[in-house]
């Protein structure tokens, strides 16, 4: 493992910090994880956006970019595949504004297989899966955890249901004619001598291409390696080109760092109209309720000196009213910007929208947070 200096050192020089493709937009719209490995600290809930936001942002770029634009790319923090409903909503959502533009997906690969005919339909046209090995073994080693649905299974067993869906979603996709790019992350000691049997294996089930990525040490990760060195990366090229052609990653994703252009209408900023952040807490020091368990609001706003503070407190529409209650909601809250909570359905997330209340998905503090929202720097002990 690495030092705090070495890892700083590390990552500055990292051989994966390449800069994105130009000509690919980033729809960050996907909030649920299946898996994380040892190797990379939890995402940044807070650039999940909502379907109508993506699509604002996208349109805004295809203006700015006219022609540029090769493909729109849905996205994390999440997996887009855990979220179905919300992703094939965003691909339609894509191509009814933007039919000629191409259409990709990064995911893990769970639920492709069940998943290939409507995601084909919806107008997806490439899938780039995630493969970080072809035995359980290896994976059991390189994930902490492995969520395929609500169930949590054993490790091993997740590991063998991780495989199983990964070869039978290439395959279901390859059948639908959807173009498939395999992505490998090169970790030392544990699967750099495996992919040769990667891409051997990926491209019997009819996968186009392979894309290696160096390892890269991220602070926050349970554990951290040295990165590749660039002979080793070359060695691992020459063996998986041996069966698939070695491209340069077309989605990967470390959603932590998406360009600023491409970001700056995910932190909603205060207004006239809409001054005051509303919050949902169980404690009033951490965000760390889902909007559907709400019983009241915190409502935060800027005083007299610009400083933000708690305002007061609003109570919540009772549960079990459907739209309605989101419609109220949007009501209680006309007056707020961003509404701060841990988590959220698609539902309510795409109403409030439409109805001018932006939603933050995040686990921080609240004071943190709000001062963050206000133009101030991050406060210690966020998330």
């Amino acid at each position: 493992m690495m030092d705090g200096a070495s890892l700083a050192n590390s990552t500055t020089s990292c051989p994966c910090s390449k800069p994105y493709p130009e000509d690919i937009i980033y729809l960050p719209v996907a909030p649920q994880l299946v898996a994380r490995t040892r190797f990379s600290p939890p995402p940044d809930k807070k650039r999940c956006m909502p379907v109508e936001e993506a699509m604002e942002m996208l349109t805004a770029e295809m203006r700015k970019n006219e022609g540029k634009i090769a493909m729109a790319a849905i996205v994390g923090p999440g997996d887009p595949l855990a979220t179905p409903e919300l992703t094939l909503a965003m691909a339609r959502a894509v191509k009814s504004r933007f039919p000629d533009l191409s259409l990709g997906l990064l995911t893990l690969g769970i639920g492709c297989s069940r998943l290939a005919g409507d995601l084909a339909e919806a107008g997806i046209d490439y899938v780039e899966v995630k493969v970080e090995g072809v035995r359980t073994e290896i994976l059991e080693k390189l994930f902490a955890w492995i969520r395929p649905g609500a169930k949590t299974l054993k490790l091993a067993d997740a590991a063998s249901l991780l495989l199983k869906e990964q070869r039978d979603g290439v395959s279901a996709l390859k059948f639908r004619k959807v173009t498939v790019g395999i992505l490998t992350t090169l970790y030392p000691g544990y699967n750099i001598d495996h992919v040769a049997k990667i891409s051997s294996e990926m491209v019997e089930l009819g996968a186009d291409s392979i894309s290696l990525v160096p390892y890269c040490p991220e602070a926050g990760a349970e554990v951290n390696l040295e990165s590749p060195s660039p002979e080793t990366i070359k060695n691992a090229k020459t063996k998986a080109s041996q069966y698939l052609p070695v491209v340069p990653p077309r989605l990967h994703h470390p959603h932590r760092t998406l360009p600023a252009e491409q970001t700056e209408s995910i932190v909603p900023k205060p207004s006239n109209e809409r001054p005051n952040v509303a919050v949902v807490s169980s404690n009033g020091i951490e965000i760390d309720l889902h909007l559907g368990h709400a019983i009241q609001f915190l409502i935060y706003g800027p005083r007299q000196d610009g400083l933000a503070c708690l305002i007061e407190t609003r109570a919540a529409p009772e549960p079990g009213s459907g739209p309605l209650r989101w419609q109220q909601t949007a009501e209680i809250l006309k007056d707020c910007f961003v509404l701060l909570t841990a988590s959220a359905g698609e539902k309510p997330r795409s109403q409030l929208a439409q109805a001018g209340l932006k939603i933050l998905i995040t686990e921080d503090n609240i004071e943190g947070m709000v001062d963050v929202l206000y133009g101030g720097g991050k406060k210690k002990g966020n998330k």
